[in-house]
């Protein structure tokens, strides 16, 4: 009898975890402009500000894989620059953590900046997408900034 309970717990969690990874897993919104990623970055940190939020930090993510290249035995370089950067709203957060404390997960939020090794003409901008219900509110935001940061 123990065994059958222990099966059908490590079943449930299984299908628990299952679910929680589909229902996180993003999708990348992203948008793509002839625009020197320099200009598209100070664009960024202006539409972030203009929001009145505060950039809590800026991942120079290209940087690190270039640093790290050779340490980890590869010789693709993937961008030319690539930074991601990191920020919250105290209003909107409390307003979706209120839905679900659990949305905590998404906290803060991200938007990268990057060109491509080899396509230095195309600046990517971007985020990921979030779940539906009370995060879409955070991804119009998201979405907002990014635009208003290439001119849309």
């Amino acid at each position: 009898m123990r065994n059958i309970l222990n099966r059908k717990f490590t079943l449930s969690l299984a299908a628990v975890c299952l679910s929680a990874t589909t229902a996180l897993a993003g999708e990348m919104i992203s948008y793509t402009t002839n625009q020197d990623i320099d200009d598209v970055i100070f664009g960024l940190e202006n539409a972030i500000l203009d929001e009145g939020l505060v950039i809590d930090s800026t991942s120079h993510v290209g940087d690190m894989l270039e640093r790290t290249r050779a340490d980890v035995g590869s010789d693709v370089i993937l961008f030319d620059k690539a930074e991601v950067y990191s920020f919250c709203s105290a209003k909107l957060s409390r307003k979706v953590m209120e839905a679900d404390p659990m949305n905590i997960v998404f906290c803060p939020y991200d938007i990268f900046v990057a060109t491509l090794a080899g396509k230095e003409d195309e600046t990517i901008i971007g985020y990921r997408s979030f779940p539906d219900g009370p995060m879409k509110e955070v991804e119009v935001l998201l979405d907002s900034i990014v635009q208003s940061a290439i001119g849309e």
